[in-house]
């Protein structure tokens, strides 16, 4: 009998883990010149939940994301000049939020090409369409 893969939520080790990386995270971003800007004046405390919510459902966990789409959302930061770089600059705190809080470096991967799947949508980008 085939072993289906698990989840990167349950590889993860649920919602708590999630909140507590995501605690990690935001501390490192906070500190990160390169894009501290963009969460002046942001309720860190309702972006955790947000965030934590959202990563549990792209990762496979039970957890419903209703808030806005991505696009919508992170609008206002694309007219403050959001772009590749900045997101460069997220996936990399998250790597290193990760490796600090000794995840594997398979598990890491697949947590960072996921969160990356979704960049073109945070940058209001137009996805390729099949010919």
């Amino acid at each position: 009998m085939l072993r289906q893969k698990k989840t990167i939520y349950e590889e993860m080790g649920g919602s708590e883990t999630i909140e507590f990386v995501v605690k990690e995270f935001y501390s490192r971003v906070l500190a990160d010149t390169r894009i501290a800007k963009f969460f002046e004046g942001v309720d860190m405390g309702r972006q955790m939940h947000k965030q934590s919510l959202f990563l549990g459902m792209i990762f496979g966990g039970p957890e419903q994301f209703t808030g806005k789409s991505l696009s919508v959302a992170h609008h206002p930061l694309l007219l403050r000049g959001l772009g590749d770089e900045h997101v460069d600059a997220l996936l990399e705190d998250l790597g290193a939020t990760l490796v600090a809080l000794k995840f594997r470096r398979s598990l890491i991967a697949r947590i960072l090409t996921t969160a990356n799947s979704f960049r073109n949508e945070v940058l209001s980008r137009e996805l390729p369409q099949d010919s």
